[in-house]
């Protein structure tokens, strides 16, 4: 019986033949030949020929590069406009969720880097998945996550028209959409290396703004060099924990909400110059930031600004900036917020292009979204994904009260089951390394238990947006979708398997 071997080159009609081989194998067996968990029963894993088929995009991007990609996709708008509804649900004791989300997220990080240093491919948790679990958690995984990333890059596209209204008011909306969108569609389809480039300098602007607001505010809650704001704000107005520790509790919620994005290096691992060595210590890097840059800012933002003032004054970086004496703070400002939002658009939709790609090798999506252009950049999978920007951007419109919402709350359900079926994977990932007897990068603890917490902490955030103030869409949109799209997947695998390969002759 022939193998369903993986096309090893790109081009056209690379998904389709991949389907074609697939379909002269055992009807049982289909794409879980590929995968370790099946190979396991049969003695000999091969995880290579998955990987295989995503071959032939550029490997240039520096661990400096993919740090900074992982930052884009992360941090956008909300730090810097104040995460109003976390600090509203914990008061000061924000620090604390926000410790507690880095905990879960460092789980997470373990286990993306140590996969995508075995397996580095564009597909990144999707694909492990589909190896380690069974093909159905791959194919939902990318799909709702590719769906997700298109209506972020839609939503920051959309705030960056709004903030240059705050120069040009009398420009129309739609110019400025026009306007940015041929700028990141353009970025996503030059060469990687730019691309990477592009990002790099683009993040940096968020990084050193981040960094001045933590050197000022600093020097204004010690007294260095301007008056003293002191201590007081942390303990007054209902004390440390004025909600208690339930509030605390959710405010991890919005904490760990922070840290989605950091997935997005591990797609990059595709890409990178040196997989093995470059997406952990860019995972590293990108995750020690993002503490230092959410704990650090939202501890001196409750310090400097009362709690229960948070939401209802101007961003608690233009209150530093104008205190410190920096002239024009609110123009400097918007053009951070614009940035970080044109930031978040690129690297996000670098993503979703490459979870298209992954979709379409694998034989999911039509196989014209996995070829490459001339420069290895997978441009008909960059706008596929803009299309459904575009129709969120439409949605957003017309719909932005029930059908809009309702693709908000899938982006969360998105990046939440992500991050629950990669720490599910990475414990099959463990598992079957150690009966194989196979040596693989750890960086986390031995054993199952750093995982084990991690999952058990996604749970149980997933499951607290049912109590959390606008969140509940996200279980009331993500459940349903889950079903509809396994339904779909297990109707089309069934009739897959009975459909004839070409010159075959038809049972009966």
């Amino acid at each position: 019986m022939p193998r369903c071997s993986p096309a090893r080159r790109s081009g056209p009609g690379t998904g389709s033949e991949f389907l074609l081989r697939c379909r002269t194998m055992n009807k049982t067996e289909m794409l879980d030949d590929a995968t370790p968990r099946d190979a396991e029963t049969k003695g000999a894993p091969e995880p290579a020929k998955a990987i295989e088929r995503e071959a032939g995009l550029e490997r240039n991007l520096t661990p400096g590069q993919l740090a900074m990609i992982g930052l884009g996709s992360t941090i956008g708008t909300g730090l810097f406009l104040g995460s109003a509804i976390s600090v509203k649900l914990a008061g000061p004791a924000v620090i604390l969720s926000f410790l507690g989300a880095a905990s879960i997220a460092v789980t997470m990080m373990w286990a993306l880097a140590e996969m995508a240093a075995a397996h580095p491919a564009a597909g990144s948790f999707g694909l492990y998945a589909e190896m380690y679990l069974h093909p159905w958690a791959g194919f939902a995984i990318r799909l709702t996550y590719w769906l997700c990333m298109m209506v972020v890059v839609g939503s920051e596209v959309v705030a960056a028209s709004i903030y240059c209204k705050f120069w040009f008011p009398g420009t129309p909306s739609w110019i400025w959409i026009g306007l940015f969108s041929l700028v990141i569609l353009y970025v996503n389809c030059t060469s990687v290396g730019k691309l990477g480039t592009f990002e790099y300098w683009l993040s940096m602007v968020k990084v050193v703004t981040i960094v001045a607001f933590l050197i000022l505010g600093s020097a204004l809650l010690f007294g260095v060099g301007f008056p003293k704001v002191g201590f007081a704000n942390y303990t007054a107005h209902g004390g440390f924990l004025p909600n208690g520790w339930s509030g605390a509790g959710l405010g991890v919620i919005l904490g760990l909400f922070s840290f989605f994005g950091i997935e997005v290096v591990g797609s990059t691992a595709g890409e990178a110059a040196d997989p093995k060595v470059a997406v952990p210590k860019a995972l590293r890097r990108t995750l020690v930031a993002l503490v230092l840059f959410y704990v650090g800012g939202l501890a001196l933002v409750v310090g400097i600004v009362p709690w229960t003032r948070i939401g209802l004054v101007e961003s608690p970086f233009v209150r530093v900036f104008q205190t410190v004496g920096i002239p024009a703070a609110s123009h400097i400002m918007n053009f951070v917020v614009l940035t970080a939002a044109l930031s978040s658009a690129v690297a996000n939709l670098y993503f979703a292009a490459r979870l298209a790609f992954s979709l379409a090798r694998g034989g999911y999506l039509p196989a014209m979204l996995g070829r490459l252009s001339r420069k290895n950049m997978p441009a008909v999978a960059v706008l596929a994904s803009a299309g459904g920007m575009a129709v969120a951007l439409v949605l957003s419109k017309y719909y932005e009260d029930s059908l809009f919402v309702y693709m908000v709350g899938l982006s969360s359900f998105g990046a939440l089951f992500a991050w629950l079926m990669t720490l599910l994977t990475h414990l099959a990932f463990r598992r079957f390394h150690k009966r194989q007897g196979r040596p693989h990068l750890q960086l986390g603890p031995p054993g199952p238990w750093a995982s084990l917490l991690g999952l058990g902490g996604v749970i149980a955030v997933l499951v607290s947006t049912w109590w959390v103030p606008g969140f509940r869409i996200t279980l009331r949109a993500g459940v349903p979708w889950l079903a509809f799209i396994t339904v779909c997947y297990f109707v089309w695998r069934r009739a897959w398997s009975r459909k004839p390969v070409r010159g075959e002759v038809p049972d009966g």
